[in-house]
């Protein structure tokens, strides 16, 4: 995600441990800095490289010529009667022109869920789905998901995010599972990967190495159990039968 002026910068949202030690040595920076910035990006959330106080002034200034934090605010929320709130982001910006996604915060109880978006529009074309029927924009980068996450007001407050806004996760899976790894590990938000669920239509390529990667858990989006007329409002039906897809997730200890 790029912010005026900075296209030819890095964000720095979204990367795991050993992309920033990579950085690090790119920069002449010793490798026990990632830690750091680690904890001030995932732990502390800062906004600003300067707010890193225990990098070196000089480490500071050499970063802010070449990276950011990558934070940007949702751009419009809309409340609903029930405390539904729905965030809008621009993303997209290093593209010919920017896209729109949005999150919403979901409270029920003592839960709160974030619905999270990795795509603008979606490729999948289910018939009953809005953003389907938009056309497929663009992926999100790792930056720009766990900015939907890091960005709202209620982000300390959240007990539980669900990968199931605008998007096929499956289709955008390194960056889909590069957020997860900001969330879930223990240099990143230290989430346990039980609070987290991602949909899918049930690409199985994706599928399989999801399952071996994450131990998040995984929604099937059925919508229909019998073939024939899952078809008529999945195209993806042709491509991956639901019958494949169970015999699947049958290989896994659930």
């Amino acid at each position: 995600m790029k912010g005026p002026n900075m296209t030819s910068k890095t964000d720095l949202l979204g990367m795991g441990l050993a992309e920033l030690q990579a950085l690090c040595a790119a920069e002449g920076l010793p490798k026990f800095a990632a830690r750091q910035m680690c904890d001030w990006l995932y732990d502390k959330r800062v906004e600003s490289i300067d707010a890193m106080t225990n990098l070196s002034l000089k480490a500071r200034q050499r970063l802010n010529e070449t990276a950011f934090i990558g934070r940007r605010g949702p751009i419009q929320c809309q409340v609903s009667k029930d405390g539904t709130k729905k965030y809008l982001f621009e993303v997209l910006e290093g593209q010919e022109r920017p896209g729109y996604v949005e999150a919403v915060y979901i409270p029920d109880g003592e839960r709160a869920t974030l619905c999270i978006s990795c795509q603008v529009g979606c490729k999948m074309g289910c018939r009953f789905c809005v953003t389907g029927q938009q056309g497929f924009h663009g992926s999100l980068s790792a930056s720009e998901i766990v900015n939907q996450i890091f960005s709202i007001p209620e982000s300390r407050s959240l007990t539980n995010i669900v990968y199931m806004g605008m998007g096929e996760p499956m289709d955008n899976l390194e960056s889909v599972l590069g957020s997860i790894a900001v969330m879930t590990s223990e240099w990143g938000a230290a989430w346990s990967p039980h609070r987290i669920t991602v949909s899918s239509v049930g690409i199985i390529p994706g599928l399989r190495r999801f399952l071996d990667e994450s131990q998040c858990h995984l929604a099937i989006s059925l919508h229909n159990p019998f073939a024939g007329e899952r078809l008529e409002i999945m195209p993806m039906q042709k491509a991956y039968p639901i019958a494949d897809i169970v015999a699947l997730l049958r290989q896994y200890d659930w």
